[in-house]
């Protein structure tokens, strides 16, 4: 097992997570099969129970070491084959009180695991003042300086800067950090993040790889990577838009969103549109805010009805959930394409019961305890009053209870699915008759058929609900199918898609193994014409 720890200096949020990531692609594409561990500084019961906005102090436990070990060996494929390579992510700044935990037990890790099976990429900043245009080197001499000192030497800088790094800059780095000039790579702005692979790729970074860790890496053509340039030549000649309203109570931090959001990008991509998403804010939709600031509330409206489609994210809490129900009932009676996701799916119940089946205080106990139409209600294990703990997590599977199903039609006229799920509330079950007697009806249901999983309302041209979260699994060039239903609904395909059989172009398909461990060795070309997703 070959270990890539990837660190970060300087600043918050430069771009470990897409060097990582863009490692780990690189490397899948020389016929490795990779696996990856994030490492966030936090500490609570449960981590879950976060709001967006907070950071708190950090906590790790006894074992971390033999932990990464023992995780980096889990196979996360369905072959069960172990991993070659582990691409390890700690979050954080390098000097800051919260990672250095972290940073000494990965200067023990490196000696565990021996010099030729470890290797740290530092990822640093390089200013570029605009006073003066030159790019400055210091606080990346002592970021690396700080790393050193705790026991870590970076085989690789990555330097992230406004424009490409000069010769000298580059030459002035690799004497100050003890590194040879090929180990100062570059990480400029691009146009696309998907074009960060094809940076790293093109100035070395494999054959580094191949030489520090002894990598066996294959000397032939890589399709995966050769599709990657072509889908980031795509993203940078799209020219039709499409809006998204996303309702939700966490949009002035937009990271809140970062997995929906990767989710929207992946699906407006595969159908070569500019995706133009409008954060609204669901408490502004409320007649509150009419009252007490009514130009707020006015703008909310006024982005929420000219965007194209609307999606209400998950969420905990009762903060704005009403504005959330009065945009879900907008969008069924407008018959604006809508995706809700976990919170979203159950309060688009609690709409329909209030202004369809008439059940005026119909609500989640998580809001209304003693409402008298629970229609979303504490599952059975879930304890009360204790938040830490108490979620269903992880890979559930979803059993699709009808063959009409657009979702279905979506997952390619699969009779079930596996995702994710975080969610501790649920519809009530015994109310689910009265609902499919009014043409709402719960299309995907659990293994045991007691939870409802997946929504779809008739007459409407997309109205889903999932209790999942399918965002976490959908990638670049393969998006999530509920994510690619919304923008084909929204861009006025989705009818033509289904007709001609869920189907999509060589283009558009890479490979349906693409967000695994596995190389690129199993992508299959496909012969369907591009009119398929394009519609042209």
């Amino acid at each position: 097992m070959k270990y890539i720890l990837v660190t970060g200096g300087v600043i918050s949020g430069i771009g470990k997570g897409i060097i990582a990531s863009s490692v780990g692609t690189i490397l899948k594409s020389c016929g490795l099969r990779v696996t990856a561990i994030k490492i966030d500084p936090y500490i609570n019961i449960d981590a879950g129970t976060f709001s967006p906005y907070e950071h708190v102090v950090p906590h790790i436990t006894d074992a971390i070491q033999e932990w990464v070990m023992r995780q980096a060996r889990v196979p996360v494929d369905d072959d069960g084959v172990e991993p070659q390579i582990c691409v390890i992510e700690l979050g954080g700044t390098v000097g800051d009180i919260e990672s250095m935990p972290f940073i000494e037990a990965f200067r023990q890790f490196q000696f565990k695991v021996k010099r030729e099976n470890f290797c740290n990429i530092h990822v640093s900043l390089v200013p570029q003042p605009s006073a003066t245009g030159e790019q400055k080197t210091k606080p990346t001499q002592n970021s690396v300086r700080e790393l050193r000192g705790l026991g870590l030497s970076p085989d690789l800088i990555m330097c992230r800067c406004s424009t490409s790094l000069e010769n000298s800059v580059k030459e002035k780095i690799s004497m100050f950090c003890h590194v040879e000039p090929e180990q100062v790579i570059c990480v400029a702005d691009v146009s696309s993040i998907y074009r960060v692979p094809l940076l790293l790729e093109n100035q070395g970074v494999v054959g580094y790889f191949c030489q520090r860790l002894d990598l066996p890496i294959e000397t032939r053509p890589r399709k995966m990577l050769t599709k990657w340039k072509e889908m980031s030549d795509r993203s940078d000649r799209l020219l039709e838009q499409c809006s998204i309203a996303l309702v939700g109570k966490y949009t002035k931090f937009t990271d809140s969103y970062a997995s929906v959001i990767k989710a929207l990008e992946h699906s407006a991509l595969a159908i070569c549109h500019k995706l133009d998403i409008k954060y609204i804010d669901s408490a502004d939709l409320e007649p509150n805010t009419l009252k007490e600031e009514p130009v707020k509330y006015h703008e909310a409206w006024q982005k929420l009805c000219s965007a194209d489609g609307i999606l209400v994210p998950g969420g905990f809490g009762v903060r704005g959930t009403e504005g959330k129900i009065h945009a879900i009932n907008w969008a069924r009676k407008q018959k604006k394409p809508f995706l809700g996701v976990c919170l979203g799916m159950q309060l688009a119940v609690c709409e329909f019961a209030r202004n369809v089946l008439e059940w005026e205080d119909a609500n989640s106990t998580e809001f209304h305890p003693e409402s008298k139409h629970p229609v979303v209600i504490d599952m059975p294990e879930h304890n009360p009053g204790q938040m830490g703990g108490t979620m269903r997590l992880g890979k559930r599977r979803t059993i699709f209870k009808t063959t009409n199903s657009i979702l279905r039609r979506l997952y390619g006229d699969a009779e079930y699915v596996d995702e994710r799920h975080r969610h501790r509330f649920e519809v009530n079950p015994e109310l689910k008759d009265h609902f499919e007697g009014k043409g709402f009806h719960f299309v995907g249901q659990d293994v045991e058929g007691e939870r409802m999983e997946v929504i779809e309302l008739d007459d409407h041209p997309y109205f889903v609900g999932v209790q999942y979260h399918p965002e976490f699994t959908s990638r670049p060039i393969k998006p999530s199918p509920p994510y690619f239903g919304l923008l084909l609904a929204s861009a006025g395909k989705l009818q033509s898609y289904l007709q001609k059989g869920c189907c999509r172009s060589p283009r558009d398909t890479y490979s349906d193994r693409s967000g695994s461990s596995t190389p690129d060795s199993e992508i299959v070309e496909s012969s369907i014409s591009q009119e398929c997703v394009t519609g042209k």
